[in-house]
């Protein structure tokens, strides 16, 4: 699956939900089945993990729908700044059944734009 870079943009202290749609090689839905993924975003690449933020990330039912839900609450969104630049990216793994090896994958990167709150 190759990565896809997109712009994402968030509301500074609103709950943000982001549901992706992830397909095969043939374009139909992939099987998510034993599959598990992990999105962060943190104000540059190399920031340490303690300052990168973490999305809820789920794989829906049945996981051979393809759907995964990414989000993160009015109170973590309050938290990020709008006046720096944030980057994220999505990562979805599994054990290899035939070496028993974990094999990641980046599914999608890019830039999130967070949208400044009055009320936050």
């Amino acid at each position: 699956m190759a990565t896809h870079y997109e712009v994402l943009q968030i509301n500074q202290g609103t709950d943000a939900s982001i549901e992706l749609h992830l397909v095969d090689i043939n374009n139909s839905a992939k099987d998510l089945t034993g599959h598990t993924i992990t999105a962060k975003l943190g104000t540059h690449y190399d920031a340490r993990d303690s300052d990168k933020t973490t999305f809820v990330s789920i794989v829906s039912q049945p996981a051979t729908s393809g759907i995964v839900n990414l989000s993160l609450t009015n109170v973590i969104t309050s938290s990020l700044n709008p006046k720096k630049r944030h980057v994220y990216d999505v990562q979805l793994s599994h054990v290899d059944s035939a070496t028993g090896s974990t094999i990641v994958e980046r599914i999608m990167e890019g830039i999130v734009t967070i949208t400044p709150s009055v009320t936050t």
